[in-house]
């Protein structure tokens, strides 16, 4: 008999299945963004009171707002955490739909904080009050990011799939 072999017979090209996906840890990772949300607030107040008590420099309030500044303290408290559950956010949607979810949150947080350091030097704002403001921004957006990426191994069970 002559003709193509029976489908069975054909080669394997090995195994084309999708990998499964990534059993997340949802609660554990959401309980780690609010904690980290705690931590991004403490973190950009600490930062201020640093800035604008020890060295002096008015940040986020007028000079004469004394070291804990005004109501704009408490918004940035406020900011800062919410930025930290966007940031969980982010990481709950990369978990879940992109091959390196490490690699891919890093670089968006990283960039996300070069570009809030960067805005202050777009403004007409005194140049100490722009260095002050732009150190807030890295405290915070590192405080996120470590925070965050550093808490991945232990609310994913494909420990494969995040390689950083």
């Amino acid at each position: 008999m002559t003709g193509p072999p029976p489908y069975d017979q054909y080669p394997s090209h090995g195994d084309r299945r999708e990998p499964a996906p990534a059993r997340i840890a949802a609660g554990r990772l959401w309980a780690t963004g609010a904690a980290t949300a705690a931590v991004a607030a403490l973190a950009a107040v600490v930062t201020t009171l640093l800035i604008r008590g020890v060295l002096g420099v008015p940040v986020f309030a007028p000079d004469g707002a004394g070291a804990w500044g005004d109501a704009t303290t408490g918004y940035l408290a406020a900011l800062a955490a919410g930025a930290a559950l966007v940031a969980t956010a982010l990481l709950h949607l990369l978990l879940v739909a992109t091959p390196r979810p490490g690699r891919f949150f890093t670089w968006i947080v990283l960039l996300v904080t070069a570009a809030m350091m960067l805005f202050p030097f777009t403004t007409g704002i005194a140049t100490e009050s722009k260095f002050g403001t732009a150190a807030v921004a890295l405290v915070t957006g590192l405080a996120i990011a470590s925070l965050l990426s550093s808490a991945v191994p232990s609310v994913v069970t494909d420990r494969d799939r995040f390689s950083g």
